[in-house]
């Protein structure tokens, strides 16, 4: 399906680290690449480096004030509560400017390859940095990198950009960014806010013209939960808002081992997710599809297996699930974390779900939380808020 994929990675990319017992651990973007390397995956990629966004760029939906005090604390270690850096969310540490910068750069490269043609598809697995807010760091988030790239589209010439995040937790920070341009289609599906961080992403929340969309699901939702959700939300919308460019958030924290959420997703149910994507990409906006990492806390049994899926779909190669991880794999997991690496590619779950046009049943809470939010935003879009 794909005629060219484009992975960004520098090594520097670990030194997004906000230290030992951090949730948020570089360890998980290694073992990613390590595990798609082993797999073969990178052989049906471009692997290209990149450069830091630079001030200009990042001042696209930052302000300046706040890149300046981001560098003073770079320069430093010493932390800044003002503008969010020195929490326990986001620890103060020498380098935090620039490694955040470098995601930043990471995500733009990638944004580039796709609007001038180099790649129909790119990736940033170490990027997704969804949370960080014009002038404040958040939830683990200094710079926003998608919310830099789509400004960045938006600068080219792109009319209309769509964003679908899939992170269990909302993306509040690229909503904010854009809440009042219609140009861009924001589109989070998360758990519900009254049980998790940020606590917002209310179906309520939509923008200008409808062009901000949440769908916010209950604890305890697993994959055919989920997925109901997102073909009774997503489709419908993009084939409307018919973008010139997919972005896409992937973080992969909505699985049932994550720590820091109440989701029960498998790999399964997220690889069904990730072709989704990459058929609505060819679809709606012409083939062009930039995807990004995003949250993702079970460092071993979850992220790599979920992102090296992820890139094999936009590689136009998909894994097979039963696929046996290899044993150099696991020898790195071993002596990187002291854990027991996973040994196949599948959680064994057949991820099945029953479309929305089945019919809409009001006792269920995740039919509730779909109903609440095409009611929300369907009426902007001409579209039939009913199954």
């Amino acid at each position: 399906m794909s005629r060219s994929v484009r992975v960004v990675w520098d090594d520097r990319l670990v030194t997004y680290d906000f230290g030992p017992g951090h949730p948020l651990a570089p360890v998980r973007v290694e073992l990613t690449m390590a595990l798609a390397r082993d797999l073969g995956v990178l052989d049906k990629v471009e692997l290209t480096g990149c450069d830091p966004a630079t001030d200009d760029e990042l001042a696209l939906v930052h302000e300046r004030g706040y890149m300046e005090a981001v560098r003073r604390v770079s320069a430093t270690g010493r932390p800044d509560p003002a503008i969010g850096l020195g929490t326990t969310d986001n620890p103060a540490f020498p380098g935090v400017h620039e490694a955040s910068a470098l995601v930043a750069g990471a995500t733009l490269a990638a944004a580039r390859a796709v609007w001038t043609g180099e790649a129909e598809h790119a990736l940033n697995i170490a990027g997704g940095l969804h949370h960080a807010m014009p002038g404040a760091a958040s939830g683990f988030c200094v710079y926003n990198d998608p919310g830099v790239a789509i400004a960045w589209l938006l600068s080219q010439g792109a009319r209309r950009v769509a964003y679908v995040d899939v992170d269990v937790h909302h993306g509040d920070g690229v909503q904010a960014m854009f809440h009042d341009d219609p140009r861009v289609l924001t589109v989070s599906l998360h758990e519900s806010p009254r049980t998790l961080f940020p606590g917002t992403g209310y179906p309520h929340e939509t923008g200008v013209e409808g062009t901000a969309v949440n769908v916010a699901l209950p604890a305890g939702c697993g994959d055919a939960g989920w997925l109901r959700a997102f073909h009774a939300v997503v489709p419908p919308l993009l084939r409307e808002f018919q973008p010139e460019v997919l972005v896409s958030q992937q973080g992969c924290d909505g699985h049932a081992l994550d720590p820091l959420a109440n989701l029960l997703l498998s790999v399964d149910g997220q690889r069904r997710t990730y072709a989704a994507l990459h058929a609505l990409a060819h679809e709606t906006a012409r083939g062009r599809w930039l995807a990004t990492g995003g949250g993702g806390y079970e460092l071993v049994r979850v992220v790599p297996r979920a992102w090296t899926h992820l890139i094999a779909e936009a590689a136009g190669a998909p894994l097979d699930p039963a696929t046996v991880t290899p044993e150099s794999w696991h020898e790195l997991v071993r002596l990187r974390t002291g854990e027991v690496p996973p040994l196949s590619m599948t959680d064994g779950r057949s991820a099945e779900f029953r479309d929305f046009a089945d019919g809409y049943d009001p006792a269920d809470a995740v039919d509730r939380a779909i109903i609440a939010t095409r009611k929300a935003v369907f009426p902007y879009h001409g579209l039939d808020p009913q199954p």
